[in-house]
């Protein structure tokens, strides 16, 4: 088997620029969906529950994805295809779904179709994201992978801080943020018209800048033989039973940290309107206005994740700095219970985005490194069930777990913050270096 050469910075940087367009889709999705619903008239006991469909389409999808484009060898490449599938939909989906309230539909309708289009987008994202993880671990090698995914990183945040930013930006150059009873306010709809329309443009940069190894080159890196290729048909039950033990123990710290990270989607919004701005009550302007904040808060979160991108390949030991990050995280959760002030919640969020930056780079690093490449994009898509696992189950237990602490959202980020502690002290299982196929 052939190693794999260094690669330059910039395509290394090639490899993940279109995470920058997709990722700017997923921003606007995790920053605005409950704020949407809330809008369109769903319970705050509700707003979790339109998060399980989602992460439900996700495991089902991310698997086929990973082991179709494993057997996927065409002009455009084996992963791009892919690519370029599930940014179409997303495109369509972005344009349809914050009108789910101005096509004069009842609130039950309108709530029905904007669930619906969210399941559409989140399924279509995660097909767009899903190649360019594969694309690290198909082309770069063991000594470069950190700093691919850190790239990888450093983009997906650059791309979050656009998305965050739309609304608040669009409100101050003089487009509405209030809109008729039911409706999604102009700044939340044109925010998803412009995600969609840089989410193209990445997609058209993605082609023009990514070649993909034909068959044989691959073949030649990741030391597959044709007895090898045979085994490639082994169906995903046998693969999970030879999976590396990484994969299962990274996929444990995956539980906690996602969990979190949902219902940091799903409560931030009424969190901060209920701390900040003491109102509850979805149809209230200065509901929109925290709405706004949320986003400005999320970018903030963004701008500590790109910080934090670039200091994470300085540590040796992925398992110190993997921890250290959640626990950063949940300190920041924490802290939102206490602070009442909307311009000291930025520290909170900084810390947030330490841990969001390690929850991007540092799975995808220590569980490549124990992979070859025969069913890379399988394993990968596999992997992505670690992921949509602990967001479907947090989604399912967030009304009644709402319930439990009194309807009071910000306790969820305190919870957000306990989940992800226990994360990073679940890392002292993993074993990396685990060569296994």
């Amino acid at each position: 088997m052939k190693n794999k050469p260094d690669l330059k910075f910039w395509k290394l940087w090639n490899l993940s620029f279109g995470f920058f367009g997709v990722q700017i889709a997923y921003a606007l999705q995790s920053a605005n969906i409950s704020r949407i619903f809330a809008t369109l008239g769903a319970d705050p006991h509700e707003l979790s529950y339109f998060w399980i469909l989602p992460p439900l389409m996700g495991i089902i999808i991310q698997p086929i994805i990973g082991a179709l484009s494993d057997r996927t060898w065409t002009r455009l490449g084996r992963r791009l295809p892919y690519l370029l599938l599930g940014a179409a939909v997303a495109v369509i989906v972005m344009c349809l779904l914050p009108n789910a309230g101005s096509f004069g539909l009842e609130t039950a309708g309108a709530m029905a179709f904007g669930f619906i289009a969210l399941m559409f987008l989140d399924t279509s994202i995660n097909m767009a994201m899903q190649p360019f993880k594969m694309l690290v671990g198909d082309q770069v090698n063991e000594r470069q992978k950190g700093l691919a995914y850190s790239i990888q990183s450093f983009l997906c945040n650059a791309g979050s801080l656009v998305g965050y930013l739309a609304p608040i930006t669009l409100t101050a150059i003089g487009i509405a943020n209030i809109a008729p009873s039911g409706e999604v306010p102009p700044t939340v709809t044109y925010s998803f018209y412009i995600g969609a329309a840089v989410l193209v443009c990445c997609v058209i940069y993605s082609f023009a800048t990514i070649r993909e190894m034909p068959p044989a080159e691959y073949a030649e890196f990741h030391g597959i033989t044709e007895q090898k290729e045979e085994k490639k048909s082994e169906n995903v039950f046998k693969l999970l039973v030879k999976a590396p033990s990484s994969f299962w123990t990274v996929g444990l710290v995956q539980f906690f940290c996602w969990a979190a990270f949902m219902y940091m989607w799903t409560y931030t919004n009424g969190a901060i309107a209920d701390n900040i701005w003491g109102v509850t009550d979805a149809k209230a302007p200065e509901y929109q206005e925290a709405g706004n904040w949320v986003g400005v808060l999320f970018a903030v979160q963004a701008i500590g994740s790109v910080l934090w991108a670039i200091v994470i390949p300085f540590f040796k030991s992925h398992k110190i700095i993997y921890s250290t990050s959640l626990v950063l995280g949940g300190i920041g959760f924490l802290s939102t219970f206490f602070v009442h002030d909307q311009y000291v919640m930025f520290v909170s969020f900084v810390l947030i985005g330490c841990a969001w930056a390690a929850m991007l780079a540092m799975p995808f690093t220590i569980l490549t490194n124990s992979l070859k490449g025969g069913n890379m994009g399988t394993y990968l898509g596999l992997f992505n069930g670690t992921i949509c696992i602990p967001q479907i189950v947090a989604a399912a237990l967030g009304g009644s777990i709402l319930k439990l602490l009194g309807g009071s959202q910000v306790l969820m980020l305190v919870l957000a913050g306990i989940l992800l502690i226990v994360g990073a002290a679940v890392v002292v299982f993993i074993k990396e270096g685990v060569k296994e196929d």
